[in-house]
C-alpha cells in the first residue's frame, strides 16, 4: 500500500471514529434488549472481526473496512462499559472508578505506541501486522471475563428481575439480603423507576508525531519519540481523576481543565507563529512543553469526567440510550477532529491552534452554568435534581452539597406530585423524609 497524502490519511485514521459513533447508535437501539453483559460480548465480537480484516488487509479500502468495523465494537463498548460500572459502584466510588476505564485505556496507548515504534525498525508487512493483531488477545480476555460479572441490578429491576437484582446487589455489597443498606438501596431504586413510570482524547493526538515533524521541525525519528512520551504525560494526568475525582467533584476539574487547555492551545499558536524568524528554533522547542503539559491536564481533567458523568446523570429509563447519543458525540466529535487536523495543520499552520484555543475557552462558562455537581450522590439522587421546575439542577445540587457540608448529611424531604405531573421537591427539616440522602 502506497504513502497516502494528508487527506487520505485523514480518511483511514478518522473512519474508526465513524465506526465509533455508528457501535453507540446501534446500542442506542438494541441496549435496553442486550442489557449490560450481552453488550459487552457483542461489542467484542465486532472489534475481533474488525481486527481480523485489518491484519489481513491488502488494500487501502480493506483496512478502511476493518477500521470501521473495529470501530463499532469501540462504539458500543465505551457506550456501554461506563453505564455498567455507573449502576455497579457505589456514590462514594464511582467516580474513581469509573475514571480508572480512561486511565487504563491510556496505558493501553502508551504501550501500543512503544511497541509500535519498535516494531517500526522490523520492516516489512509484520511491522504493521502483529500491532493491529495483538488487540484479538484483549477482545478474547474480555469475553472471558465478563462471563464472572453479574448482569446490572438496576438493569433487573427494570425488566422486573427483583429476585435476581436483590441477590446482586447483596453480592455485590458483601451483605445478607436483609441489610439495612441493601434494603434502602433497593427502595431507592424502586421508587425512582416508579416515579420515572409516572411522570415518563485523544482527537488531535493522534497527530502529534506528525505536528512536531511538520510545525516545530522535529526530525521523524525524535518526533515519534517525544510523541510517546507525551502519551505518558496523559497516563500521569489520568492518576488525578481516579483518586480524587470523587473528593474534588465533576465541576471543577471540567472547568478548570478547560481553561488549561485553552491557555496551553493559545501558547503554542504563540511560539509557532515565530516560524522564518530568528527565534524560531527556539520557540519552536519551548512549544514542545506545552503539548507535555495539553495532555497532563487533559489526562487529569476533561478526558476522564465525561466517562462517569454521562451516565450518572441520566435517569434508568433512558440511561442506555442516552449513554449511548452521549458517548456517540464523542466519537463523532473525533471523526471530525481526526478528519480535518492533517489538513488544517498543514494549511493554517499555528492559527490551527487558535481554533481549539476558542472550542476549550467556550465550556467554561458550559459547565459554570449548565452541570450540576453530582459527586457522592446516588444515582437515584441525581434524578431528583431534576424534578424541581421552579430551581435548575445547578441551583439544587449546590444548595444539597452545602447542606452537606454543614450538616453531614442532606434529606430529601417529600415529592410533591401535582399538576401536569411535575415532581416538586420540597426541602424541610419539619416532614419525615421520604427518600434519605446517603454518602455512601
Amino acid at each position: 500500500m502506497h504513502h497516502p497524502g494528508d487527506s487520505l490519511m485523514g480518511i483511514i485514521v478518522s473512519i474508526y471514529n465513524l465506526g465509533c459513533f455508528t457501535g453507540c447508535i446501534f446500542n442506542f437501539v438494541v441496549a435496553e434488549w442486550l442489557g449490560r453483559r450481552r453488550a459487552m460480548w457483542v461489542a467484542m465480537t465486532w472489534i475481533i472481526i474488525g481486527a481480523s480484516l485489518q491484519t489481513s488487509a491488502f488494500s487501502v479500502a480493506h483496512l478502511m473496512v476493518g477500521r470501521f468495523v473495529t470501530g463499532i465494537g469501540t462504539g458500543i463498548e465505551t457506550s456501554t462499559v461506563p453505564m455498567y460500572q455507573a449502576e455497579l459502584c457505589e456514590a462514594s466510588k464511582r467516580g474513581k472508578l469509573v475514571c480508572s476505564e480512561p486511565l487504563l485505556v491510556g496505558v493501553g496507548i502508551v504501550i501500543s505506541y512503544f511497541f509500535d515504534y519498535g516494531m517500526s525498525f522490523v520492516g516489512g508487512q509484520i511491522a504493521w501486522r502483529l500491532p493491529i493483531a495483538c488487540q484479538l488477545i484483549f477482545a478474547f480476555v474480555v469475553i472471558i471475563l465478563v462471563f464472572g460479572l453479574p448482569e446490572s441490578p438496576r438493569y433487573c429491576y427494570k425488566e422486573q428481575r427483583n429476585d435476581e437484582a436483590l441477590q446482586i446487589l447483596s453480592d455485590v455489597n458483601g451483605l445478607p439480603k436483609d441489610d439495612p443498606k441493601i434494603v434502602a438501596e433497593q427502595k431507592e431504586i424502586l421508587e425512582a423507576l416508579e416515579l420515572e413510570t409516572k411522570h415518563g482524547g485523544y482527537k488531535w493526538s493522534y497527530f502529534i508525531p506528525t505536528v512536531l515533524n511538520s510545525n516545530v521541525g522535529l526530525s521523524k525519528n525524535l518526533s515519534l519519540i517525544i510523541g510517546g512520551c507525551v502519551q505518558i504525560m496523559f497516563v500521569i494526568g489520568s492518576f488525578f481523576p481516579t483518586f480524587f475525582v470523587d473528593r474534588v467533584g465533576r465541576r471543577v476539574p471540567m472547568m478548570w481543565g478547560s481553561f488549561g487547555l485553552g491557555l496551553c492551545m493559545m501558547m503554542v499558536s504563540i511560539l509557532l507563529s515565530f516560524k522564518g524568524k530568528a527565534n524560531e528554533h527556539a520557540t519552536s522547542s519551548a512549544s514542545v512543553a506545552f503539548f507535555f503539559l495539553y495532555m497532563l491536564i487533559f489526562g487529569a481533567s476533561v478526558n476522564c469526567i465525561p466517562w462517569v458523568y454521562v451516565p450518572e446523570i441520566l435517569p434508568l429509563h433512558a440511561r442506555a440510550k442516552g449513554t449511548a447519543v452521549g458517548i456517540s458525540s464523542n466519537w463523532i466529535w473525533n471523526f471530525f477532529v481526526v478528519m480535518i487536523t492533517p489538513i488544517i495543520i498543514n494549511r493554517l499552520q499555528w492559527k490551527a491552534y487558535l481554533i481549539f484555543m476558542c472550542t476549550n475557552f467556550a465550556f467554561v462558562p458550559l459547565v459554570y452554568f449548565c452541570y450540576p455537581e453530582t459527586a457522592n450522590l446516588t444515582l437515584e439522587e441525581i434524578d431528583y435534581l431534576f424534578t424541581n421546575p421552579q430551581k435548575t439542577a445547578v441551583k439544587i445540587s449546590n444548595e444539597l452539597h452545602k447542606e452537606r457540608k454543614r450538616h453531614g448529611h442532606t434529606s430529601l424531604a417529600h415529592i410533591n406530585a401535582r399538576g401536569r405531573d411535575r415532581s416538586v421537591i420540597e426541602d424541610t427539616q419539619e416532614k419525615a423524609p421520604a427518600i434519605s440522602w446517603r454518602t455512601s
